[in-house]
Protein backbone atom coordinates (compact mmCIF):
# COMPACT_ATOMS: atom_id res chain seq x y z
CA UNK A 1 0.00 0.00 0.00
CA UNK A 2 1.18 3.23 -1.00
CA UNK A 3 -0.68 5.48 0.96
CA UNK A 4 1.82 6.92 3.35
CA UNK A 5 2.02 9.41 0.95
CA UNK A 6 -0.48 11.81 2.69
CA UNK A 7 1.80 12.25 5.06
CA UNK A 8 2.32 16.48 5.14
CA UNK A 9 -1.27 16.31 6.39
CA UNK A 10 -0.28 13.25 9.01
CA UNK A 11 2.88 15.46 10.06
CA UNK A 12 2.44 16.62 13.90
CA UNK A 13 -1.04 16.18 14.49
CA UNK A 14 -0.46 19.24 15.32
CA UNK A 15 1.52 19.83 12.93
CA UNK A 16 -1.97 20.23 11.75
CA UNK A 17 -1.03 19.39 7.81
CA UNK A 18 -3.27 16.26 9.68
CA UNK A 19 -6.19 18.60 8.30
CA UNK A 20 -5.69 16.78 5.04
CA UNK A 21 -8.64 15.37 6.66
CA UNK A 22 -10.75 18.30 6.77
CA UNK A 23 -10.45 18.14 3.55
CA UNK A 24 -12.98 15.58 3.80
CA UNK A 25 -15.28 17.20 5.73
CA UNK A 26 -14.53 21.38 6.06
CA UNK A 27 -17.72 22.72 6.15
CA UNK A 28 -19.35 25.14 3.87
CA UNK A 29 -22.38 26.80 3.80
CA UNK A 30 -25.02 25.76 1.03
CA UNK A 31 -29.05 25.81 1.71
CA UNK A 32 -30.23 22.35 1.12
CA UNK A 33 -32.85 20.16 1.96
CA UNK A 34 -33.57 16.77 1.79
CA UNK A 35 -36.88 14.71 -0.35
CA UNK A 36 -38.03 11.42 1.01
CA UNK A 37 -39.51 9.04 -1.46
CA UNK A 38 -40.73 6.01 0.69
CA UNK A 39 -43.15 7.45 3.73
CA UNK A 40 -42.61 4.09 5.44
CA UNK A 41 -38.74 4.92 6.16
CA UNK A 42 -39.01 8.60 7.34
CA UNK A 43 -39.79 7.61 10.83
CA UNK A 44 -36.35 5.10 10.92
CA UNK A 45 -34.28 7.84 9.13
CA UNK A 46 -35.01 10.89 11.55
CA UNK A 47 -32.61 11.70 14.62
CA UNK A 48 -28.63 11.71 14.41
CA UNK A 49 -26.73 8.70 13.06
CA UNK A 50 -22.58 8.32 13.87
CA UNK A 51 -20.01 6.75 11.57
CA UNK A 52 -16.37 7.31 11.23
CA UNK A 53 -14.05 7.77 8.23
CA UNK A 54 -11.14 6.09 8.42
CA UNK A 55 -7.83 7.27 6.79
CA UNK A 56 -4.15 7.58 7.42
CA UNK A 57 -4.67 6.20 10.91
CA UNK A 58 -7.05 8.65 11.74
CA UNK A 59 -10.51 8.23 12.40
CA UNK A 60 -12.75 11.23 12.36
CA UNK A 61 -16.29 11.21 13.69
CA UNK A 62 -19.46 12.09 11.44
CA UNK A 63 -23.02 12.30 12.57
CA UNK A 64 -25.59 12.60 10.47
CA UNK A 65 -28.72 15.10 11.90
CA UNK A 66 -31.93 14.14 9.76
CA UNK A 67 -35.11 15.58 10.86
CA UNK A 68 -39.05 15.52 9.65
CA UNK A 69 -40.38 19.54 8.83
CA UNK A 70 -43.19 20.76 9.36
CA UNK A 71 -44.11 19.83 5.61
CA UNK A 72 -43.50 16.21 6.38
CA UNK A 73 -39.85 16.47 4.15
CA UNK A 74 -36.93 15.04 5.57
CA UNK A 75 -33.99 17.70 6.40
CA UNK A 76 -30.48 16.99 7.76
CA UNK A 77 -27.30 18.42 8.78
CA UNK A 78 -24.01 17.10 9.37
CA UNK A 79 -21.28 17.23 12.54
CA UNK A 80 -17.50 16.80 12.11
CA UNK A 81 -17.26 16.51 15.73
CA UNK A 82 -13.20 15.93 15.59
CA UNK A 83 -13.30 19.31 13.64
CA UNK A 84 -15.39 20.85 15.66
CA UNK A 85 -17.70 21.40 12.87
CA UNK A 86 -21.66 21.75 13.51
CA UNK A 87 -24.31 21.86 11.21
CA UNK A 88 -23.02 21.56 7.87
CA UNK A 89 -25.54 21.64 5.76
CA UNK A 90 -26.04 18.70 3.30
CA UNK A 91 -28.15 18.21 -0.25
CA UNK A 92 -31.28 16.24 -0.79
CA UNK A 93 -31.56 12.54 -0.37
CA UNK A 94 -32.56 9.74 -2.89
CA UNK A 95 -34.22 7.21 -1.00
CA UNK A 96 -35.27 4.23 -2.97
CA UNK A 97 -36.29 1.35 -1.50
CA UNK A 98 -33.64 0.54 1.21
CA UNK A 99 -31.02 2.85 -0.88
CA UNK A 100 -30.15 6.24 0.61
CA UNK A 101 -28.39 8.61 -1.39
CA UNK A 102 -27.45 12.30 0.39
CA UNK A 103 -26.09 14.46 -1.43
CA UNK A 104 -23.60 17.06 -0.53
CA UNK A 105 -22.78 19.14 -3.14
CA UNK A 106 -20.89 22.45 -0.96
CA UNK A 107 -18.30 19.40 0.17
CA UNK A 108 -18.12 18.15 -3.23
CA UNK A 109 -19.36 14.76 -1.65
CA UNK A 110 -22.19 12.33 -1.20
CA UNK A 111 -22.88 9.22 0.84
CA UNK A 112 -24.50 6.10 -0.58
CA UNK A 113 -25.78 3.51 1.95
CA UNK A 114 -27.87 0.53 2.58
CA UNK A 115 -30.87 0.74 5.25
CA UNK A 116 -30.38 -2.50 6.94
CA UNK A 117 -32.27 -2.02 10.09
CA UNK A 118 -33.92 0.17 12.06
CA UNK A 119 -30.55 1.51 13.64
CA UNK A 120 -28.06 0.42 10.79
CA UNK A 121 -26.88 2.09 7.21
CA UNK A 122 -23.95 0.58 5.59
CA UNK A 123 -22.42 2.54 3.19
CA UNK A 124 -19.84 4.75 1.69
CA UNK A 125 -18.90 8.62 1.53
CA UNK A 126 -16.82 9.64 -1.60
CA UNK A 127 -15.44 13.31 -1.75
CA UNK A 128 -12.89 14.36 -4.50
CA UNK A 129 -11.61 11.13 -5.86
CA UNK A 130 -11.65 9.39 -2.36
CA UNK A 131 -14.16 6.57 -1.35
CA UNK A 132 -14.08 5.78 2.58
CA UNK A 133 -16.37 3.28 4.01
CA UNK A 134 -18.92 5.01 6.59
CA UNK A 135 -21.21 2.65 8.47
CA UNK A 136 -23.68 4.27 10.30
CA UNK A 137 -25.34 4.19 13.68
CA UNK A 138 -28.89 5.70 14.89
CA UNK A 139 -27.97 7.13 18.23
CA UNK A 140 -30.47 7.34 21.25
CA UNK A 141 -29.59 10.52 21.75
CA UNK A 142 -28.26 13.51 19.79
CA UNK A 143 -24.55 13.33 20.13
CA UNK A 144 -22.33 15.04 22.37
CA UNK A 145 -18.21 15.44 22.52
CA UNK A 146 -17.29 15.43 26.32
CA UNK A 147 -14.57 17.74 27.38
CA UNK A 148 -14.04 17.71 31.54
CA UNK A 149 -10.70 19.55 31.08
CA UNK A 150 -12.40 22.19 28.77
CA UNK A 151 -12.12 25.58 31.92
CA UNK A 152 -15.28 27.60 32.30
CA UNK A 153 -16.10 30.79 34.29
CA UNK A 154 -15.47 32.76 36.07
CA UNK A 155 -11.64 32.44 35.98
CA UNK A 156 -9.50 33.18 38.76
CA UNK A 157 -7.39 35.84 36.31
CA UNK A 158 -7.94 38.04 33.68
CA UNK A 159 -8.51 37.02 30.28
CA UNK A 160 -8.13 39.73 27.39
CA UNK A 161 -8.36 39.88 23.42
CA UNK A 162 -5.00 41.70 22.06
CA UNK A 163 -3.36 42.31 18.73
CA UNK A 164 -0.20 42.91 17.53
CA UNK A 165 1.81 43.20 14.37
CA UNK A 166 4.42 41.33 12.76
CA UNK A 167 6.09 44.33 10.63
CA UNK A 168 8.28 41.73 8.61
CA UNK A 169 5.17 40.85 6.94
CA UNK A 170 3.01 43.77 7.69
CA UNK A 171 0.01 41.73 9.38
CA UNK A 172 -1.74 41.74 12.04
CA UNK A 173 -2.31 38.85 14.92
CA UNK A 174 -4.72 38.01 17.14
CA UNK A 175 -4.95 36.21 20.12
CA UNK A 176 -6.08 36.08 23.85
CA UNK A 177 -3.46 37.16 27.08
CA UNK A 178 -4.22 35.83 30.59
CA UNK A 179 -2.89 37.09 33.67
CA UNK A 180 -2.78 36.03 37.26
CA UNK A 181 -4.21 37.97 39.62
CA UNK A 182 -2.07 40.37 41.37
CA UNK A 183 0.16 43.27 40.83
CA UNK A 184 2.50 40.90 39.02
CA UNK A 185 5.52 41.32 37.00
CA UNK A 186 4.58 37.72 35.98
CA UNK A 187 7.05 35.01 34.24
CA UNK A 188 5.09 34.85 30.61
CA UNK A 189 4.49 32.23 27.70
CA UNK A 190 4.25 32.47 24.39
CA UNK A 191 2.21 29.29 22.80
CA UNK A 192 3.30 28.51 19.23
CA UNK A 193 0.92 25.67 17.03
CA UNK A 194 1.60 22.90 15.05
CA UNK A 195 1.94 22.69 11.18
CA UNK A 196 -1.14 23.78 9.68
CA UNK A 197 -3.77 26.78 10.16
CA UNK A 198 -4.80 26.73 13.39
CA UNK A 199 -6.74 29.18 16.02
CA UNK A 200 -5.16 30.17 19.63
CA UNK A 201 -6.49 26.92 20.95
CA UNK A 202 -5.15 24.63 19.30
CA UNK A 203 -8.28 23.19 18.50
CA UNK A 204 -8.67 19.58 17.01
CA UNK A 205 -10.58 16.58 17.34
CA UNK A 206 -12.70 18.38 19.19
CA UNK A 207 -9.90 19.62 22.04
CA UNK A 208 -8.60 22.81 23.01
CA UNK A 209 -5.05 21.99 24.45
CA UNK A 210 -4.01 25.56 24.88
CA UNK A 211 -6.79 26.68 26.00
CA UNK A 212 -6.72 23.84 28.75
CA UNK A 213 -3.26 24.78 29.53
CA UNK A 214 -3.14 28.97 29.40
CA UNK A 215 -6.07 27.97 32.04
CA UNK A 216 -3.89 25.91 34.42
CA UNK A 217 -0.78 28.03 33.66
CA UNK A 218 -2.76 31.47 34.93
CA UNK A 219 -4.17 29.68 38.13
CA UNK A 220 -0.79 29.31 39.17
CA UNK A 221 0.43 32.56 38.27
CA UNK A 222 2.00 32.66 35.08
CA UNK A 223 1.00 34.65 32.16
CA UNK A 224 -0.16 33.16 28.93
CA UNK A 225 0.00 34.46 25.48
CA UNK A 226 -1.64 32.45 22.61
CA UNK A 227 -3.06 33.48 19.02
CA UNK A 228 -4.81 32.72 15.81
CA UNK A 229 -2.24 31.48 13.02
CA UNK A 230 -2.07 33.67 10.61
CA UNK A 231 -5.12 33.54 7.88
CA UNK A 232 -7.32 32.16 11.01
CA UNK A 233 -9.68 33.62 13.24
CA UNK A 234 -8.83 37.39 13.68
CA UNK A 235 -5.17 36.98 12.28
CA UNK A 236 -4.80 38.83 8.93
CA UNK A 237 -2.25 36.79 6.55
CA UNK A 238 -2.18 33.59 4.84
CA UNK A 239 -0.23 30.28 5.10
CA UNK A 240 0.11 29.84 1.13
CA UNK A 241 4.17 29.54 0.50
CA UNK A 242 4.98 30.05 4.49
CA UNK A 243 7.52 28.32 6.34
CA UNK A 244 8.64 27.48 9.50
CA UNK A 245 11.21 30.61 9.66
CA UNK A 246 7.88 32.39 8.17
CA UNK A 247 5.56 31.34 11.36
CA UNK A 248 9.27 32.48 13.31
CA UNK A 249 8.76 36.02 12.42
CA UNK A 250 4.98 36.02 13.94
CA UNK A 251 6.15 34.39 17.07
CA UNK A 252 8.45 37.05 17.44
CA UNK A 253 6.47 39.77 16.88
CA UNK A 254 4.43 37.78 19.87
CA UNK A 255 7.26 38.01 21.81
CA UNK A 256 8.42 42.22 20.90
CA UNK A 257 4.74 42.99 21.87
CA UNK A 258 5.04 41.64 25.81
CA UNK A 259 8.17 42.77 26.09
CA UNK A 260 6.32 46.09 26.39
CA UNK A 261 2.90 44.87 28.33
CA UNK A 262 2.29 46.09 31.88
CA UNK A 263 2.66 43.08 34.61
CA UNK A 264 4.71 41.15 32.68
CA UNK A 265 8.50 40.47 33.48
CA UNK A 266 10.40 41.58 30.55
CA UNK A 267 13.56 39.16 31.52
CA UNK A 268 11.09 35.94 31.58
CA UNK A 269 9.33 35.64 28.76
CA UNK A 270 9.64 32.23 27.22
CA UNK A 271 7.87 30.34 24.31
CA UNK A 272 6.15 26.40 24.59
CA UNK A 273 5.90 25.30 21.18
CA UNK A 274 3.89 21.71 20.23
CA UNK A 275 4.99 19.85 17.53
CA UNK A 276 6.45 22.47 14.46
CA UNK A 277 5.96 25.01 17.33
CA UNK A 278 9.02 23.03 18.72
CA UNK A 279 10.89 23.88 15.76
CA UNK A 280 9.75 27.62 15.71
CA UNK A 281 10.83 28.10 18.94
CA UNK A 282 14.50 27.42 18.74
CA UNK A 283 14.35 29.18 15.14
CA UNK A 284 13.53 32.79 16.75
CA UNK A 285 15.94 31.91 20.52
CA UNK A 286 18.75 31.19 18.07
CA UNK A 287 18.86 34.43 16.49
CA UNK A 288 17.25 36.13 19.92
CA UNK A 289 19.54 35.76 23.27
CA UNK A 290 16.62 37.91 25.01
CA UNK A 291 14.43 34.69 24.99
CA UNK A 292 13.58 33.36 28.83
CA UNK A 293 13.26 30.08 28.41
CA UNK A 294 11.46 27.22 25.55
CA UNK A 295 9.21 24.18 26.59
CA UNK A 296 9.16 21.76 23.61
CA UNK A 297 6.10 19.49 23.51
CA UNK A 298 6.81 16.90 20.85
CA UNK A 299 8.84 19.36 18.90
CA UNK A 300 11.65 17.70 16.32
CA UNK A 301 15.22 17.36 17.04
CA UNK A 302 15.93 15.38 13.54
CA UNK A 303 15.31 16.48 10.47
CA UNK A 304 11.79 16.25 8.85
CA UNK A 305 12.22 13.83 6.30
CA UNK A 306 13.17 11.55 9.11
CA UNK A 307 10.32 12.13 11.94
CA UNK A 308 7.90 12.07 8.64
CA UNK A 309 9.62 8.55 7.59
CA UNK A 310 9.20 7.15 11.11
CA UNK A 311 6.31 8.20 11.58
CA UNK A 312 4.82 6.70 8.85
CA UNK A 313 6.96 3.48 9.87
CA UNK A 314 5.51 3.07 12.95
CA UNK A 315 1.61 3.93 12.55
CA UNK A 316 1.54 1.80 9.72
CA UNK A 317 2.72 -0.99 11.86
CA UNK A 318 0.34 -0.27 14.21
CA UNK A 319 -2.74 0.02 12.01
CA UNK A 320 -1.74 -3.96 10.55
CA UNK A 321 0.39 -2.95 7.42
CA UNK A 322 2.54 -5.88 6.92
CA UNK A 323 6.71 -5.08 6.61
CA UNK A 324 6.98 -5.32 2.70
CA UNK A 325 3.89 -2.61 2.34
CA UNK A 326 5.83 -0.08 4.73
CA UNK A 327 9.15 -1.12 3.26
CA UNK A 328 7.39 0.23 -0.39
CA UNK A 329 5.80 3.11 1.42
CA UNK A 330 9.06 4.33 2.38
CA UNK A 331 11.22 3.69 -0.41
CA UNK A 332 8.53 5.01 -2.73
CA UNK A 333 8.36 8.39 -0.48
CA UNK A 334 12.47 9.30 -0.50
CA UNK A 335 11.51 8.67 -4.34
CA UNK A 336 9.45 11.84 -4.45
CA UNK A 337 10.75 13.73 -1.48
CA UNK A 338 14.39 13.64 -3.31
CA UNK A 339 12.52 15.41 -6.62
CA UNK A 340 11.22 17.62 -4.26
CA UNK A 341 13.90 18.59 -2.82
CA UNK A 342 15.60 19.19 -5.89
CA UNK A 343 13.26 20.91 -7.96
CA UNK A 344 12.55 24.00 -6.17
CA UNK A 345 9.45 25.17 -8.98
CA UNK A 346 6.69 23.96 -7.70
CA UNK A 347 4.57 23.30 -10.49
CA UNK A 348 7.90 21.48 -12.11
CA UNK A 349 7.76 19.64 -9.44
CA UNK A 350 3.97 18.62 -8.91
CA UNK A 351 4.27 17.28 -12.16
CA UNK A 352 7.47 15.12 -12.02
CA UNK A 353 5.94 13.71 -8.50
CA UNK A 354 2.97 12.94 -10.44
CA UNK A 355 5.40 11.15 -13.08
CA UNK A 356 7.36 9.07 -10.84
CA UNK A 357 4.25 8.15 -8.45
CA UNK A 358 2.67 6.80 -12.14
CA UNK A 359 5.41 5.11 -13.32
CA UNK A 360 6.34 3.14 -10.06
CA UNK A 361 2.31 2.33 -9.66
CA UNK A 362 2.54 0.98 -13.28
CA UNK A 363 5.79 -1.22 -12.10
CA UNK A 364 3.92 -2.93 -10.00
CA UNK A 365 1.20 -3.49 -12.35
CA UNK A 366 -1.54 -1.56 -11.34
CA UNK A 367 -4.84 -1.48 -12.99
CA UNK A 368 -5.31 2.07 -15.34
CA UNK A 369 -7.83 2.70 -12.67
CA UNK A 370 -6.61 2.37 -9.48
CA UNK A 371 -3.45 4.57 -10.87
CA UNK A 372 -6.06 7.58 -11.72
CA UNK A 373 -7.42 7.21 -8.45
CA UNK A 374 -4.35 7.24 -6.18
CA UNK A 375 -2.62 9.97 -8.52
CA UNK A 376 -5.87 12.24 -8.27
CA UNK A 377 -5.02 11.10 -4.46
CA UNK A 378 -1.94 12.25 -4.35
CA UNK A 379 -2.61 15.26 -6.09
CA UNK A 380 -5.21 16.68 -4.05
CA UNK A 381 -2.98 15.35 -0.72
CA UNK A 382 0.51 16.48 -1.78
CA UNK A 383 0.00 18.62 -4.26
CA UNK A 384 1.87 22.25 -5.34
CA UNK A 385 0.54 24.47 -2.66
CA UNK A 386 1.67 22.15 0.01
CA UNK A 387 5.47 21.86 -1.26
CA UNK A 388 6.91 25.38 -0.09
CA UNK A 389 6.22 24.13 3.76
CA UNK A 390 7.24 20.61 3.08
CA UNK A 391 10.61 21.10 1.48
CA UNK A 392 11.43 23.62 4.03
CA UNK A 393 10.40 21.02 6.67
CA UNK A 394 11.81 17.93 5.47
CA UNK A 395 15.63 20.03 4.38
CA UNK A 396 15.59 21.45 7.76
CA UNK A 397 18.21 20.04 10.65
CA UNK A 398 16.50 21.80 14.09
CA UNK A 399 20.07 20.95 15.45
CA UNK A 400 21.18 23.95 13.61
CA UNK A 401 19.26 26.05 15.58
CA UNK A 402 19.42 24.22 18.91
CA UNK A 403 23.14 24.68 19.33
CA UNK A 404 22.22 28.24 19.00
CA UNK A 405 19.84 28.50 21.96
CA UNK A 406 21.62 29.35 25.29
CA UNK A 407 18.61 29.30 27.18
CA UNK A 408 16.96 27.15 29.50
CA UNK A 409 15.25 24.30 27.76
CA UNK A 410 12.39 21.61 29.20
CA UNK A 411 11.47 18.87 26.22
CA UNK A 412 8.46 16.87 26.84
CA UNK A 413 7.27 13.73 24.40
CA UNK A 414 4.78 11.11 24.86
CA UNK A 415 6.10 7.61 25.14
CA UNK A 416 3.70 6.56 22.52
CA UNK A 417 3.90 9.38 20.32
CA UNK A 418 3.97 8.00 16.44
CA UNK A 419 4.09 11.22 15.24
CA UNK A 420 7.45 12.51 16.84
CA UNK A 421 9.10 9.70 18.34
CA UNK A 422 10.19 10.69 21.84
CA UNK A 423 13.00 7.96 22.00
CA UNK A 424 14.73 9.67 18.48
CA UNK A 425 13.98 13.31 18.76
CA UNK A 426 14.39 14.06 22.51
CA UNK A 427 18.24 12.85 22.82
CA UNK A 428 18.68 14.79 19.53
CA UNK A 429 17.75 17.95 21.41
CA UNK A 430 19.58 17.81 24.37
CA UNK A 431 23.01 16.49 22.19
CA UNK A 432 22.33 19.69 19.85
CA UNK A 433 21.67 22.10 22.89
CA UNK A 434 24.76 20.36 25.10
CA UNK A 435 27.39 20.35 22.32
CA UNK A 436 27.42 24.39 22.38
CA UNK A 437 27.28 24.19 26.15
CA UNK A 438 23.94 24.73 27.25
CA UNK A 439 23.59 22.58 30.56
CA UNK A 440 20.83 23.92 31.23
CA UNK A 441 18.11 21.44 29.46
CA UNK A 442 16.25 18.59 31.28
CA UNK A 443 13.86 16.35 29.06
CA UNK A 444 11.24 14.43 29.47
CA UNK A 445 9.46 10.95 28.50
CA UNK A 446 6.13 10.87 29.34
CA UNK A 447 4.93 7.20 30.04
CA UNK A 448 1.35 6.28 28.41
CA UNK A 449 0.92 9.17 26.54
CA UNK A 450 0.34 10.08 22.78
CA UNK A 451 1.47 13.12 20.39
CA UNK A 452 -1.60 15.55 22.07
CA UNK A 453 0.06 14.07 25.82
CA UNK A 454 -3.06 12.29 26.50
CA UNK A 455 -3.28 8.87 28.29
CA UNK A 456 -4.08 6.38 25.65
CA UNK A 457 -4.22 2.62 24.51
CA UNK A 458 -1.89 2.30 21.02
CA UNK A 459 -1.10 6.29 20.62
CA UNK A 460 -2.41 6.02 17.02
CA UNK A 461 -4.27 8.74 16.03
CA UNK A 462 -7.34 7.10 15.75
CA UNK A 463 -7.89 7.67 19.32
CA UNK A 464 -7.00 11.36 19.58
CA UNK A 465 -10.73 12.49 19.35
CA UNK A 466 -12.09 9.48 21.16
CA UNK A 467 -9.87 10.03 24.51
CA UNK A 468 -12.17 12.49 26.28
CA UNK A 469 -8.49 13.99 28.20
CA UNK A 470 -7.46 17.00 26.18
CA UNK A 471 -3.97 17.06 27.91
CA UNK A 472 -1.89 15.48 30.64
CA UNK A 473 -2.64 16.36 34.48
CA UNK A 474 1.22 15.16 34.92
CA UNK A 475 2.54 17.07 31.99
CA UNK A 476 0.60 20.53 33.35
CA UNK A 477 2.19 20.02 36.41
CA UNK A 478 6.08 19.58 34.88
CA UNK A 479 5.47 22.21 32.96
CA UNK A 480 4.18 24.86 35.61
CA UNK A 481 6.67 23.62 38.36
CA UNK A 482 9.88 24.06 36.08
CA UNK A 483 8.84 27.61 34.64
CA UNK A 484 8.32 28.72 38.21
CA UNK A 485 11.69 27.25 39.46
CA UNK A 486 13.79 29.17 36.66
Amino acid sequence: MLNKIDLSPLLFVNMKRIVLLPAILVAMVLTNSLSAQNAINKNILSGSWLGKISTNGIDLRLVFNIKLNEKDSLIATADSPDQGAKNIPLGRVILDDKKLTIKAPSLLAEYNGTISGDSTIDGTWTQRGGNYEVNLKKLKTPFTVNRPQEPKPPYPYTSEDVTFTNDVFNIKLAGTLTIPAGPGPFKAVIMITGSGPQNRNEELMGHKPFLVIADYLSRNGIAVLRYDDRGVGKSQGSQLNATSADFATDAEAAFNFLKNYPKINQKEIGFIGHSEGGLIAPIVAASNDDIGFIVSLAGPGVTGQQIIIRQSQDIGRLSGENEKDIKESTETNKKLYAILRKEKDNNKAEIKILARYKEILEKKKTSKEDIEKAVNQLKMTFGANTYTWFRYFIMTDPSTYWKNVICPVLALDGEKDLQVAANENLPAIEKALRSSGNNSVKTVKLPGLNHLFQHCKTGLPSEYGSIEETFSPEALKIISGWILAL
